[in-house]
């Protein structure tokens, strides 16, 4: 098949972490005979020292007509300053905004040979397999915001129908995976809540295969700690899933590890891993690029349908996670090319005998 893919790399590490999913994209292309093209266009703190404008109108475009966007990260101390008029961040939230991407994907497992890099006993890893989804285009991060010299605030605003889409996004993964699905809130305190759980109440209605249960944000916080094997769908608004995907990325032992996936009606979708910029390792060559090469391996079986594919790459990261070699971050020296490197190897070695062999180069950055 034929794709064409907009990259973002962004700022600090984004360029170097990208750099290592193309080279992956590229490999599969040509072991499994696809054309794949790609546009790289500028966002965030780059984009601002560029243009001015955290998502320049080319980039914004250049998105819109693609068939997936693979984005690194954005922002960085150069531009963290709270008072600034524009921030690279602003960037994201608005490309997330008009590509209307509502809802993020977040996988977690803890994979075997990387268990003792948890935080938590062994005994509590061994089932861990949550599919966060997270609502990304509402919330807090998106409503009217005040400013005084003394005040703030910060509008929290949804509608039964930004809730509903997501939702019902949530109950059709879990309806293929194990069938249950559990829903954070905050219930108790705040009125979006009331109105997040009634509608997750009354869409469980059209799912009686699915088993539902409400949790709280700040005990499911506990819970993921504590009780991390007992859940498979979780889905939780903007701000809620910000924090608790974070959270859940330390239970994996890096957050270098974990892709994501932002997908919206549409087959296009944003892809990214959960980590940031990672400045203070910048240009060092030392990032670790899993996380983003598995974001590629969603890009694939998301926006493309080509579902062989992203498990080629699955399972070339897994067999780098068993045999090496390894990243800083999770107890190797290994340098992001070195890595790189290995994946595209393993690559190979699984893809079927009879597609195209890969001549080109292996650039990994």
């Amino acid at each position: 098949m034929k794709a064409h893919i907009v990259t973002l790399p962004g700022d600090g590490v984004g360029p170097e972490v990208v750099a290592a999913a193309v080279a992956a994209l590229k490999t599969v292309a040509a072991r499994y005979e696809h054309v794949f093209t790609f546009d790289e266009q500028l966002i965030g703190g780059a984009a601002i020292d560029a243009t001015g404008q955290p998502l320049p109108a080319a980039t914004l475009a250049a998105c819109q007509h693609a068939d997936a966007v693979l984005l690194g990260a954005v922002g960085g101390p150069k531009w963290s300053d709270p008072n600034a008029p524009v921030r690279p961040e602003q960037g994201l939230l608005a490309l997330r905004a008009a590509l209307g991407v509502y809802a993020n994907l977040r996988p977690l497992q803890v994979h075997p040979a990387l268990a003792e890099l948890s935080p938590l006993k062994n005994e509590k890893l061994g089932n861990v397999d949550v599919l966060f989804v997270r609502e990304l285009t509402g919330g807090a991060y998106f409503g009217t915001k005040t400013r005084t010299a003394d005040a703030a605030t910060d509008e929290c605003r949804y509608t039964e129908a930004e809730i509903e889409r997501v939702v019902r996004r949530a109950f059709e993964l879990a309806r293929g995976r194990r069938r249950h699905l559990t829903s954070v809130d905050k219930a108790n305190v705040l009125e979006t809540s009331r109105l997040w759980r009634s509608t997750v109440q009354r869409i469980a209605a059209d799912y009686p295969t699915v088993k539902v249960e409400h949790q709280l944000v700040d005990s499911m916080a506990m819970l993921l700690l504590t009780q991390p094997g007992r859940y498979d769908v979780v889905v939780t608004e903007n701000l809620f899933g910000d924090i608790l995907t974070d959270e859940a990325a330390a239970i994996a032992g890096s957050l270098g590890l974990l892709p994501s996936a932002s997908l919206g009606e549409g087959k296009a979708g944003l892809f990214e891993p959960i980590h940031g910029s990672a400045p203070d390792i910048a240009g060092q060559g030392v990032a670790n690029p899993v996380g983003t090469i598995l974001s590629a391996a969603m890009l694939l079986r998301h926006s493309l349908g080509l579902e062989s594919e992203a498990v080629a790459i699955e399972h070339a990261v897994d067999h780098v996670l068993r045999h090496g070699p390894r990243s800083r971050d999770i107890g190797g020296s290994a340098g992001t090319r070195e890595v790189c490197e290995a994946v595209l190897a393993a690559i190979e070695d699984h893809a079927d005998h009879h597609a195209a062999f890969f001549h080109g180069s292996r650039a990994c950055g």
